[in-house]
């Protein structure tokens, strides 16, 4: 009966996670449906169509199309694909290759572009392979996993970012997500004890302080919030919204610190726990002492996890400044990189202050329970 009810929440769980990732632009007059190219009519080179060194267009492709849903299933439409000279805005097909298809039904005679390649469905076997992992090596811990997942992705598309569009306060609701996520996350792992309490306190005051010194320090640098072009896009956004980019991107280094600092304070934890297991006599400062040195063979490779994350992510930029031998004031000043920077150094500082604060608390309560045992309490 136990594990029927967990199956349903896991069921559950992963039904609403599939819509709210299901797009819905409201855009009636453009349809994206899968399609399938059928053949490669012709293939024009620059040499082809006269094209100069810089003109839009260097390549041109007729391809015979055949839509795969939706009303217009199994009909066949030719499409002109045009390629540039920057191939990251190329859509480079081939025969018998699926794609996705806009049918453009704004004029009297709708118009049918390629838009992208169809990548879903490869997204969908990595993350199957992963489920079945945590499934197969988890067991039980793995299905826990799986749920607080799930909810992890609808606080985040249901609650953080519709609040956020429509002006609430990003630092404001990221700290709010930041607690439901924690609370919820490790209750669920660990179930109510005094490890996970000790657990969610050492995380939430990890977040909260780097937090705070990101928010200090990065006004003090004037970030702007403007450091992709992602972050500009969101200027442009459909309505009458009045987004303080600012605040994302602080809103953002809390969400991104939270998965190490979480991970930082139930491993500390939870080791805690079992030395007071093995060891019920050990005194609060005994105890205290082993938490922070397991907390000290944590720091190292977590720290240095976070500076790899957002080093791997910056790398193709870093790159750039390293072929332009650009100096290390003009490049350390700019907005992209001191964001970075002061993202993956307050994300550490978190990781940091997490490692006293959990060997503190868990101390106090894994003694305080020591104590009442002994009482009879």
């Amino acid at each position: 009966m136990k594990n029927k009810i967990v199956l349903l929440v896991i069921l559950a769980v992963l039904i609403s996670v599939q819509v709210a990732l299901a797009s819905d632009s409201g855009m009636d007059q453009l349809i994206s449906v899968r399609g399938e190219v059928v053949e490669i009519v012709t293939h024009m080179t620059a040499e082809d169509l006269g094209a100069q060194a810089g003109s839009m267009i260097q390549e041109r492709q007729v391809v015979k199309v055949r839509i795969l849903e939706g009303n217009y299933k199994g009909k066949e439409y030719l499409v002109e694909n045009n390629l540039g000279d920057n191939e990251y805005y190329n859509i480079r097909v081939r025969e018998g290759q699926e794609i996705i298809l806009v049918l453009d039904k704004t004029s009297d005679t709708m118009q049918v572009h390629i838009s992208s390649y169809v990548r879903d469905k490869y997204e969908m076997y990595i993350i199957g392979i992963f489920l079945i992992l945590l499934i197969i090596i988890g067991r039980v811990k793995g299905i826990k996993s799986i749920v607080t997942l799930g909810v992890t992705i609808l606080v985040i598309l249901k609650f953080m970012l519709p609040l956020i569009i429509k002006g609430t306060s990003p630092i404001f609701v990221s700290i709010i997500a930041s607690i439901i996520i924690t609370v919820f996350t490790l209750f669920v792992v660990s179930g109510i004890n005094e490890k996970t309490v000790s657990a969610i306190t050492g995380t939430l005051a990890g977040v909260l302080l780097s937090a705070t010194i990101a928010y200090i320090v990065g006004k003090m640098a004037s970030l702007t919030g403007l450091n992709s072009e992602e972050s500009a896009m969101l200027l442009y956004l459909p309505g009458d919204i009045d987004l303080n980019l600012q605040g994302i991107l602080f809103a953002g280094i809390v969400i991104g610190t939270l998965g190490a600092v979480m991970d930082v304070s139930m491993s500390i934890s939870s080791s805690m726990h079992e030395i007071k297991s093995v060891r019920p006599d050990i005194t609060i400062r005994k105890l205290m002492g082993s938490g922070m040195n397991v907390g000290r063979d944590i720091m190292g490779t977590m720290t240095n996890t976070l500076i790899l994350a957002y080093t791997g992510a910056s790398l193709p930029i870093m790159m750039i400044f390293t072929a332009y031998n650009s100096t290390m004031t003009d490049v350390l000043n700019l907005d992209v990189i001191a964001t970075e920077i002061i993202r993956a150094i307050t994300g550490s500082i978190g990781i940091v202050l997490t490692i006293p604060i959990t060997a503190v608390v868990a101390g106090v309560l894994f003694g305080r329970r020591h104590k009442n045992d002994r009482e009879g309490i």
